[in-house]
């Protein structure tokens, strides 16, 4: 028994060494599509050119203040010729009624507090009656003591018939008080009650919602039977008479733009060049590209620039620079060695393999769409511009550009 046991226990070893049963397969994931660009040497010339995008000149969301379902919305003839509501696209004049809410919950409301407000000043106008008939009472008790006082002092008045007219004057003066105490505390509930009205017919009035300019409908969020939540978006809407044309540029070409100077866009959804004014420049630069903000406003009362279009411009440079050695803006990351330090993926050939080495790098000025590279490059390596954000160091990678 023992003999078996041992020979089992052999064959188990022995197999145990057999090619294949103990190797473990490796399963890799498939290669990261990316996009690449070399490091290259650029040298700005007379001109740069930027890309800039199209936003309305004005963009406001219309919410309801009062809640409620949503009983109507504006009726608007449609290219069929049929009436439907009104949707992104059509365009909208101040003042007009854009939807409502059921209303039958403030209209009951607001009769309340009317009827509070006549029921209030009915009582305050009885009070104040009161009070006038108190206040004339007293000023008969006041002559009658007067009289009276005058007579004791001369002792043609009884001491009894003194206290009577000094008792009636202070009876009175306690009267006349109440009802002035009364007839404040109703003056005040008369105040109450027209603030109560007035917030009531207000409700009622933001229960209909309203256009607060001339404009055109980018985003409506509700549909009949909708329950609108006060302050919740109901329309997204947008004066594009004139468009905003906002593109970023580095602080070397800061005294190229100033406000109030004239510049051509091109925008190849509208033939021609077009014609605006540059009307803000923001004070600060954005801390991850680190350009400014600049605005153009351009006439658009045709409407052929629409929002989220793009188009370009060029601003003259101050003078020609050194060449340097520049990437594209979409190749840059954050560095996860330096929290303030940016990077980027590096496409190296290693035995027939392409893979991502990150690496951090010194930035210069931007360029455009590009920007220059201090430290970290060298000329012609390939960096990773599409797919950045997807891969990690040591990653195998497939270039399809």
């Amino acid at each position: 028994m023992t003999k078996r046991r041992i020979a089992f226990a052999g064959l188990l070893a022995s197999a145990s060494f057999m090619p294949g049963c103990s190797r473990e397969e490796t399963i890799q994931n498939p290669p990261t599509p990316v996009g690449v660009a070399s490091v290259q040497m650029y040298q700005s010339g007379g001109e740069i050119r930027y890309s800039a995008n199209i936003v309305p000149y004005a963009q406001v969301d219309v919410a309801f203040k009062s809640g409620g379902y949503v009983e109507t919305i504006r009726q608007v003839k449609g290219a069929d010729g049929r009436t439907r509501d009104l949707q992104p696209g059509d365009r909208v004049s101040k003042s007009m009624v854009l939807a409502q809410v059921r209303q039958e919950d403030y209209v009951i409301k607001a009769d309340q507090a009317r009827t509070q407000l006549s029921q209030a000043k009915w009582s305050l106008e009885s009070a104040r009656s009161q009070l006038t008939k108190a206040e004339a009472a007293l000023n008969h008790s006041q002559l009658d003591f007067t009289r009276a006082k005058n007579l004791f002092d001369t002792q043609s008045l009884t001491k009894s018939d003194f206290d009577t007219a000094t008792t009636r004057l202070a009876s009175d003066q306690a009267n006349v008080s109440a009802a002035k105490s009364q007839a404040d505390a109703l003056q005040a509930q008369v105040g109450t009650a027209e603030q109560a009205l007035k917030s009531a017919e207000l409700s009622l009035s933001d229960a209909t919602l309203k256009s607060p300019m001339d404009g055109v409908v980018l985003a409506r969020n509700i549909e009949i039977g909708t329950l609108a939540t006060p302050g919740a978006t109901a329309f997204v809407l947008a004066d594009v008479r004139s468009v905003k044309a906002v593109f970023g540029v580095p602080d070397t070409m800061m005294e190229r733009v100033k406000l109030g100077t004239r510049q051509t866009i091109a925008a190849e959804a509208v033939p021609g060049e077009l014609e605006g004014v540059i009307t803000a420049i923001s004070p600060s630069a954005d801390p991850k590209s680190r350009t400014f903000s600049v605005e153009v406003t351009i006439p658009n009362p045709r409407g052929q620039l629409n929002p989220g279009m793009i188009a370009t411009l060029t601003l003259a440079a101050v003078q020609p620079t050194a060449p340097v050695p520049v990437i594209p803006l979409s190749a840059v990351i954050r560095s996860t060695q330096k929290p303030d330090g940016y990077a980027v993926f590096v496409v190296e050939d290693q035995a027939g393999k392409s893979l991502a080495r990150i690496r951090n790098v010194e930035l210069g000025e931007a360029y455009g769409n590009m920007i220059g590279v201090k430290a970290g490059l060298n000329l012609s390596e390939r960096v990773v511009t599409t797919g950045a954000t997807l891969v990690k160091d040591g990653w195998q990678v497939q270039v399809i550009r």
